[in-house]
């Protein structure tokens, strides 16, 4: 737990490009740095779009840009770790903005913590998930089931975890996930055979942060 932190706000931010998350992300670390707001997590789902994290090589993605467009998906390299990996909707997007160096976390601890909150997330609705101690993230049935990035500058985070609810896999057709090429990815609604409502995932999700975490969690309005 990261006990006697204070509360975490969150917000859901509904369906949003990467770029637009991705610059709330900057704006909201250089505010926490300066100790003006407190640690915050964003749910949201993104456009289509694959990332190219820190550790990505050009192999990685297998289609051309050309061929990404015409499916009207993004391509971007961002400085979150790991390596390619595909967004989208039907998809669990969540970014922590927190302040690690403040709690005495180290990164590789507070990725097992997001861990545990995605497995306890999805252990809401009857699935049971597990580790990986090779690859962060969460697998189910022998298939990934949620992918972990971060960055971490100054102690504080950006970027954190994806959630396959019930998004179309097709797209992954394009890359190596996570550079892993012997493993597939899977979704919650395949593992369920019946479709899984984001609202009712979003809440799973924020009572799952409570618990690992141990803060109060606050739906933060925007402002």
């Amino acid at each position: 737990m990261i006990s006697g932190q204070g509360r975490v706000e969150w917000r859901d931010l509904g369906r949003v490009r990467y770029a637009k998350a991705w610059r709330m992300q900057e704006d909201l670390r250089r505010e926490r740095r300066a100790g003006r707001i407190p640690d915050r997590l964003l749910l949201l789902e993104h456009d289509p779009v694959i990332t190219q994290g820190r550790r990505g090589i050009a192999s990685d993605v297998l289609s051309g840009a050309d061929a990404l467009a015409a499916e009207g998906i993004e391509l971007v390299v961002t400085n979150r770790g790991g390596r390619a990996t595909y967004h989208g909707p039907g998809q669990l997007v969540g970014y922590f903005i927190f302040d690690l160096a403040k709690a005495r976390l180290g990164v590789r601890e507070f990725v097992r913590m997001v861990e545990e909150m995605l497995i306890g997330t999805v252990g809401e609705f009857g699935i049971r998930a597990e580790r990986d101690e090779g690859h962060p993230g969460i697998w189910a049935g022998g298939e990934k089931l949620a992918a972990i990035g971060l960055n971490v500058s100054h102690g504080v985070t950006q970027h954190g975890f994806a959630l396959n609810a019930g998004c179309d896999l097709s797209p992954y057709r394009h890359i190596v996930a996570c550079g892993i090429s012997d493993r597939g990815v899977t979704t919650m609604e395949r593992l369920l055979d019946r479709p899984v409502g984001m609202d009712e995932l979003k809440r799973a999700a924020v009572g799952a942060a409570a618990a690992v975490f141990g803060r109060d969690m606050v739906e933060w309005d925007g402002r």
